[in-house]
């Protein structure tokens, strides 16, 4: 199920899919959403969220996998790529496109899905993976790959990411 928000500003040439499998998809009032932004159900069941006042800029992509909640005045900055999902991959006697994706109950020690709460940005070409928790008002520097939590109001860059200090 695909929700609109009225006030919402999306760019004749973002593709929202909807879900053949149930996930709902919500975009919240005055989200704004840019060219070329791709929203796919696929790899799991989970909803998305984008926040009021969130911004995604061109070239993102976001897969529903096990879910990803995106709070209010969110700045996604162009290509990031948010996978709340992870191919299985355990069996060699199975090919991996053969093996599907990865359960949430299947996750061991790892928060499923992405959750990204208030007062974010996340810089240009981005990964955000599958357990990937963004406390209020983190950033987190542009070509940065990030899974585990990341604390409130910390400046986060790299890959392997690092913390680099605070907002004050």
């Amino acid at each position: 199920m695909l929700t609109i928000a009225d006030t919402a500003r999306i760019s004749r040439l973002a593709d929202i899919e909807d879900s053949v499998k149930g996930s709902c998809i919500v975009i919240e009032d005055h989200v704004t959403i840019d060219s070329f932004v791709k929203i796919k159900p696929a790899g799991g069941l989970g909803d998305v969220v984008i926040g009021a006042h969130s911004i995604l800029n061109s070239g993102v992509v976001i897969y529903t996998g096990n879910g990803m909640t995106m709070g209010r005045h969110v700045m996604v900055a162009a290509n990031c790529v948010f996978s709340p999902t992870s191919h299985e991959y355990r069996s060699r006697d199975v090919l991996i496109m053969h093996q599907g994706f990865k359960a949430a109950a299947d996750l061991k020690g790892g928060r499923a899905g992405i959750v990204i709460e208030d007062d974010v940005w996340i810089g240009a070409s981005c990964v955000l993976l599958e357990g990937a928790y963004l406390q209020r008002g983190v950033v987190v520097g542009a070509g940065s790959v990030v899974r585990g939590t990341l604390e409130s109001y910390g400046i986060y860059a790299g890959n392997p990411l690092k913390l680099l200090g605070h907002r004050r």
